[in-house]
């Protein structure tokens, strides 16, 4: 059973007449059976049918109405289920969720401006998950239809607070992050064309579109306003070493590292800087540079998690690996579920001799490497930075 037809079999029991009294005849009531047996097994054309018999024999009968309202909705009949059910509340304005079969409707049938109370009435405050959450997903309709992009961001927020691993929640709640953060910067684009803001932006626009040229001018152009902003040199690093990453040319290898120790003279507090140094060092094969560096990065910002996963994967290449195992210890606890930190800290207990650590840690890496997609494996900092990556899983 889906979540709609949940839904509406849910209402269906909260309005249901069966007991109630208010059948005329026998005849009535076997229509009535009939009809509520068809909702039961998801028969929901044969249920309107009976339901519209029922309704022309009890015209005054709210419940009737009530139902054959949450049936219509289901067949997506929306004009049909707000008509039924605003006789239901006229009939018995008290009947139970009725606003929120009322409101879904309206907003089905795009009249957002009359759905939004009672859509807002049913995310704040129904104790009913399944009504909530057709709420909340029907409100972000809503809003953005009607332009209130922002009431649009805090009712994703509060979706992804409720409903954290749901799919649909999650895809439409994207789309709402997405959305806003286009029309940002649409006003960022018309309000101030030429600030340093709009290149700053366009730069890191480029640089996602894997336009690095462009990128590359953007940024240059925010340093030729502002020489010592914190962050350019980094990006421009970040550019140059992505176009190193795609091309293999040593010169954008080169000008990454330029770039990242110009970052440092401007912020010396950028461990983002100071830890890509120390992964091109390792990749480079300068353990020795590397090692001080990643050391250099954990001493200013010792939960560094990315760092301590490179500190350990350059001992394991040292004469004594087994030096690497506090470091991926370390690692492993900040962030359990980075596979690349686990199969290293496997080759390191392997290294010091600890056979049952050595297993462990690597069906803690098999179990994360067989659940995550290839290629989406990302770093634990905030802003973007090289990941450590996996080596072969046969070597171990």
């Amino acid at each position: 059973m889906t979540r709609i037809s949940a839904w509406v079999f849910a209402f269906w029991c909260a309005v249901s007449i069966a007991g109630s009294g208010q059948s005329k005849d026998d005849a009535a009531a076997q229509i009535a059976a009939e009809g509520q047996q068809a909702m039961a097994q998801g028969r929901m054309a044969e249920a309107r049918i009976s339901f519209e018999k029922l309704a022309k024999l009890e015209p005054s009968v709210a419940e009737v109405h009530a139902t054959l309202g949450a049936i219509c909705f289901k067949l997506k009949e929306y004009e049909e289920a707000v008509t039924e059910t605003e006789k239901a509340q006229k009939l018995k304005p008290g009947l139970p969720r009725l606003d929120i079969l009322l409101g879904l409707s309206l907003s089905e049938l795009g009249r957002f401006n009359e759905a939004l109370p009672k859509l807002e009435k049913c995310f704040k405050q129904s104790a009913d998950s399944i009504s909530r959450r057709l709420c909340g997903l029907q409100l972000l309709r809503a809003y953005t239809d009607l332009g209130r992009d922002a009431d649009a961001v805090q009712a994703a927020l509060e979706l992804n607070k409720v409903y954290p691993d749901d799919a649909e929640v999650l895809y439409h709640t994207g789309r709402i992050y997405g959305n806003y953060a286009y029309v940002t910067m649409e006003k960022l684009q018309s309000r101030a064309p030429n600030s340093i803001w709009m290149l700053q932006a366009r730069g890191e626009a480029n640089e996602s579109q894997k336009n690095y040229a462009a990128a590359v001018d953007a940024f240059n152009h925010v340093l030729s306003l502002d020489p010592r902003r914190p962050g350019i040199h980094y990006r421009l690093g970040r550019v140059y070493l992505a176009r190193f990453t795609q091309n293999q040319d040593p010169k954008d290898r080169d000008s990454a590292v330029q770039e990242f120790k110009a970052e440092l003279e401007v912020n010396p507090s950028n461990g983002n800087a100071a830890y890509e140094l120390a992964n091109i060092a390792a990749q480079s094969g300068d353990r020795e540079g590397a090692r001080q560096g990643y050391e250099a990065v954990l001493k200013h910002f010792p939960d560094f998690e990315e760092a301590l996963v490179g500190l350990g994967g350059v001992l394991l290449d040292s004469q004594s690996p087994g030096d690497a195992v506090a470091p991926l210890e370390r690692a492993t606890k900040i962030r359990s579920d980075d596979e690349v930190a686990w199969y290293r800290l496997a080759q390191a207990e392997r290294a010091a001799g600890n056979r049952e650590a050595q297993q462990k840690a690597l069906g803690e890496f098999l179990k994360l490497h067989n659940l995550s997609p290839e290629g989406l494996r990302k770093p634990s900092g905030v802003e973007d930075i090289s990941p450590q990556q996996l080596g072969n899983p046969a070597e171990q």
